[in-house]
């Protein structure tokens, strides 16, 4: 029987701390192991007065600017959790309750690779239900003006994306990739979110950008890169905006069999797209690998 044909969960609490890039705020958070069937979800810890459960689907999802914000009934939010749903799905944990004593994300590094490290130490435990996969079986796709996402049949996961910035740091990257867990680590796990420090100010003003730094965004100001450590890969930002793809199409709450396609897109396109896909019955269809279980006689 193979693993990756059943749910996991972590084998243990994998724990890790840091600031919010947006508030600023020093939170702590624990991916605790959740029964099989669970998906994943977010409990703020800090809320005692009310529902303090926030369950990742498309339509939680309440705010898509500069990051993804999921949220409940009660008004309880979770901000930037991008990151970290991105290596829960690339790490094969279908299941985990996300303990969090604050309103975001901590950025960590501004990839996704510190939270790799930490499930990694925590390791996974295969879980008796079949894992579902979501099959795309008919093109999707969501435009506005020049920005474009889709999902397209295909054989396994993978992930295209381009995109195009009026700077010699940027400029026009794509990137076309077989996706799995292994592809995952090697190719965008490391890859950081990316800002223009002329646009600090503005974001600030907004009360976004409080916890951001060269130590957990690349800054570009005009041509260049000012980060003093230079880039991790020469197109690390295209690669970012993958990364932050697989992790905003794991709100459907299952693994992808098919094409994601990008166009200058970002959160808000993703999510827009996840939306389109839930809307479209006849696009997609759950389907597992599991070998039935053997009836007793």
């Amino acid at each position: 029987m193979a693993a990756d044909a059943y749910q996991h969960t972590v084998r243990s609490p994998a724990t890790f701390a840091g600031v919010g890039v947006h508030t600023g705020a020093y939170t702590r958070v624990a991916v605790r192991p959740a029964a099989a069937d669970t998906g994943i979800v977010f409990v703020r810890t800090d809320v005692i007065d009310k529902d303090n459960r926030v369950l990742v689907a498309p339509d939680t999802v309440v705010k898509t600017q500069l990051g993804t914000v999921i949220g409940n009934d009660a008004g309880v939010t979770v901000s930037t959790i991008e990151h970290l749903m991105a290596a829960l799905v690339m790490t094969g944990v279908d299941n985990a309750v996300v303990e969090i004593d604050g309103p975001e994300m901590p950025i960590m590094d501004g990839s996704s690779l510190p939270f790799i490290k930490v499930l990694d130490r925590a390791g996974t435990r295969m879980q008796d239900s079949p894992r579902r996969f979501i099959e795309v079986l008919e093109d999707v796709e969501v435009v506005e003006g020049d920005k474009r996402a889709a999902l397209k049949p295909a054989e396994g996961f993978e992930v295209a994306f381009e995109i195009r910035f009026p700077t010699a740091a940027i400029g026009t990257q794509t990137i076309d990739l077989a996706m799995d867990g292994q592809a995952f680590r090697d190719e965008l796990a490391d890859c950081r979110t990316f800002g223009f420090l002329h646009e600090v100010e503005a974001l600030r003003a907004m009360g976004l950008a409080r916890g951001g730094s060269m130590e957990n965004v690349v800054v570009i100001e005009g041509d260049r890169v000012l980060n003093p450590e230079g880039l991790r890969r020469p197109d690390e930002f295209v690669r970012h905006k993958a990364l932050d793809a697989i992790g905003d199409l794991y709100v459907l709450g299952a693994p992808i069999l098919g094409r994601f396609e990008g166009e200058l897109a970002g959160h808000a396109m993703n999510n827009l797209l996840v939306r389109a896909l839930a809307a479209q019955p006849t696009a997609w269809r759950y389907r597992t690998f599991a070998e039935p279980l053997k009836q007793a006689v």
